[in-house]
C-alpha cells in the first residue's frame, strides 16, 4: 500500500526520491537551516511533504543549475523558501 501524498517520509525515502546518498541529505540539513525534518526518538528523521519540496528545489539548483551551496543559500535568502520549492 502506497503512502498517501501528505505522509512523512524516512530519510531513506527521500534519498531514494532524490537520488542521493542519505549523507548528502543530513549534510544540506546543516548548510540550509530552512530544511527542518521532524526528529523523532533516537534521532529519526521525518521529512514533511514541504522540505521534500525544498530539497529538490536544493537538489535542482546545486546538481542540475550547477550552483554552489553558498549561491543556493543566496537564492533562498532573497527569493525565499517558496521559490526554491517551487522548482522542484
Amino acid at each position: 500500500m502506497a503512502k498517501s501524498a501528505d505522509a512523512f517520509r524516512t530519510i531513506s525515502e527521500v534519498a531514494e526520491w532524490l537520488e542521493v546518498p542519505a549523507h548528502v541529505l543530513r549534510f544540506w540539513e546543516s548548510k540550509f537551516t530552512q530544511v527542518k525534518p521532524v526528529k523523532r526518538a533516537g534521532g529519526r528523521r521525518y521529512y514533511r511533504p514541504a522540505d521534500m519540496r525544498l530539497l529538490g528545489g536544493i537538489k535542482l539548483l546545486l546538481h542540475d543549475e550547477g550552483m554552489t551551496i553558498k549561491g543556493v543559500q543566496k537564492v533562498l535568502r532573497e527569493e525565499g523558501v517558496q521559490h526554491v520549492a517551487a522548482l522542484s
